[in-house]
C-alpha cells in the first residue's frame, strides 16, 4: 500500500510579495514613543499603515488629534503621491478625537492607494507645513519583520 505524502514549503519573498505581506517595526510596539508605525501592507489593491499614538501629558487630558483629509504617501526620491482613501479609527479635520487622560493610546489605521512592488522607503505626510502634523520621512520597511502563519505554507507534492 502507497501513501501519498504532501510536502510543505516555505513562500519565496517574491510569493509573499505577490499576495502581500504585513511588514512590522521592530520598535512599532515600544510603548515609551509618542507616536510610532506597528506595521504596513502592502498589497496590489492597496497600502494599508497601522500607527499607534500616545496622548502627551503636556495637554489637559492628553489633548485632541485629528488628520488631514489630503494627507498622501510617497516613495523617498519620487514626487508621486498616494492620497488617502481611508482613515480607520481617526476622524478627518475638522472633526477631533478627545484623549480622556494624559497617556491614553489610539491605534489607528490609513489606507492608501497600492505602492510600486519595487517601493523600499516612504514619507507619510499629513501635511506639510508649519505647525504640530504627523509626517514621518524616509521610513524605510525593506528589513522590517514578517511574522509566519499555518497559512504561509505552499503544499507540494514533491
Amino acid at each position: 500500500m502507497e501513501t501519498e505524502i504532501e510536502k510543505t514549503r516555505e513562500k519565496t519573498i517574491q510569493e509573499k510579495q505577490q499576495e502581500g505581506i504585513v511588514l512590522y517595526n521592530p520598535v512599532g510596539t515600544n510603548y515609551k514613543n509618542s507616536h510610532s508605525i506597528k506595521c504596513i501592507e502592502c498589497t496590489d489593491e492597496y497600502t494599508r499603515i497601522d500607527f499607534i499614538y500616545k496622548a502627551p501629558c503636556y495637554y489637559i487630558n492628553g489633548g485632541w488629534v485629528q488628520l488631514e483629509s489630503n494627507s498622501f504617501i510617497r516613495p523617498v526620491g519620487s514626487e508621486t503621491k498616494y492620497t488617502l482613501i481611508q482613515a480607520i479609527n481617526i476622524p478627518i479635520a475638522p472633526t477631533k478625537h478627545y484623549f480622556n487622560r494624559c497617556g491614553e493610546y489610539l491605534r489607528y489605521t490609513l489606507l492608501f492607494p497600492a505602492l510600486p512592488k519595487s517601493t523600499r522607503k516612504i514619507d507619510i505626510i499629513e501635511k506639510e507645513a508649519p505647525g504640530t502634523f504627523f509626517n514621518f520621512y524616509n521610513i524605510d520597511f525593506s528589513n522590517w519583520m514578517t511574522i509566519p502563519h499555518a497559512g504561509d505554507q505552499v503544499m507540494s507534492n514533491n
